[in-house]
């Protein structure tokens, strides 16, 4: 599908619910590199839904319009390089990690490319960003066994934990508790944000888990951490053969979402932590804004919807409800938060709407 290809003629109301049109997303424009074929490392919506935003290997930025489906803007990070770009509260203001020169976040005017402050203090490659859904803070996670707390108005460090290879973090929907997880201690840690300080209220040990269901992966595979919008269930996504549905209260898990595919790295990326070679990813799954659906790459030229609210079953496995065809592996994906609107990428960006002629 060329760039610029027209949306589907029967195209649902992008506020419609989202169960009513979950079975029926398809690719409708695709956005190609003008040049080269970097891949797409990060993906993220401004808080209206209005813009999306991407990070590139090749160094870049682009923001792309999702009413009018059309790319926006390309910003350049040449010298620095970047990864985990992320909106902050306002659209025109974006922060994101380096990945060349030194290990800190450069937080930027879109409106003139010029930068508003760095956050320095990292001493190895972030490996997350989080903001605060209530609030101009967010946490920042690195290889260097600290997680950190930053506000965007201040260029010092607000608090900081020390922690063996906390690589991710999640604020819940109240921006009161914040959830850490560590690969390869296998395990998620909670704290009460307003004592930051001290020893977390509640740790779930996720080592049996994944013994039982991934145990090639183990320790090394762990690729997004997001709590649902209702904050009863907390996404633990992985590079393996599934992903993790855990309660949000007490870690027990709900669901086990089982991949169609059966490809040892169905995304084809690097976790976030892991050494060697190849590009690092923000994960290929996401929690759709009702917090029913988790949707996520195939391995294949599809993606699977996995319906969360299903009743568990016995061996706590969920196959997916559907699968929709798409254009290509998606190692990315993400759910506009305000419209049915979905994107997925690679080294393609896909807009997915829904058509309501496949019903």
């Amino acid at each position: 599908m060329a760039a610029g290809d027209g949306t589907p003629s029967s195209q649902a109301p992008i506020q419609q619910r989202v169960s009513d049109v979950i079975s029926c997303f398809r690719p409708c424009k695709s956005f190609k590199p003008e040049s080269g074929s970097p891949s797409i490392t990060s993906l993220d919506f401004d808080d209206t839904g209005e813009l999306a935003l991407v990070a590139r290997d090749d160094d870049t930025l682009q923001i792309y319009n999702c009413k009018e489906g059309k790319h926006a803007k390309e910003l350049k990070s040449q010298k620095y390089g970047v990864h985990l770009a992320r909106f902050s509260h306002h659209a025109q203001s974006i922060i994101y990690a380096s990945t060349k020169v030194d290990d800190g976040i450069r937080y930027l005017s879109s409106h003139d490319n010029s930068y508003i402050r760095y956050f320095k203090g990292h001493t190895q490659p972030v490996t997350c960003i989080s903001l605060s859904p209530a609030s101009d803070n967010f946490l920042s996670c690195s290889e260097d066994g600290t997680v950190k707390l930053w506000a965007l108005n201040s260029q010092n460090i607000q608090g900081e934990l020390k922690l063996h290879s906390a690589y991710l973090a999640a604020y819940d929907p109240s921006a009161t508790v914040i959830a850490i997880a560590s690969p390869p201690t296998q395990s998620v840690l909670l704290y009460d944000i307003r004592n930051y300080d001290k020893p977390p209220f509640a740790s779930f040990d996720l080592a049996e888990l994944g013994e039982k269901y991934s145990p090639k992966s183990r320790g090394r595979d762990w690729t997004r951490l997001e709590f649902s919008n209702d904050g009863k269930s907390l996404l633990l996504g992985t590079n393996g053969p599934g992903h993790f549905i855990l309660d949000a209260f007490d870690g027990a898990l709900k669901h086990y979402c089982v991949r169609p595919s059966t490809s040892n790295n169905p995304t084809g990326r690097k976790a976030p932590g892991e050494s060697g070679p190849g590009t690092v990813s923000q994960g290929d799954i996401c929690i759709s804004p009702d917090g029913r659906y988790v949707i996520g790459g195939s391995g294949t030229d599809t993606l699977a919807v996995w319906d969360i609210q299903s009743p568990s079953s016995s061996d706590k496995c969920l196959i997916p409800q559907t699968e929709l065809p798409g254009i290509g592996r998606a190692a990315i994906v993400g759910y506009n938060p305000r419209n049915n609107l979905l994107l997925s990428a690679d080294k393609n960006l896909l807009f997915w709407l829904p058509d309501m002629e496949v019903l």
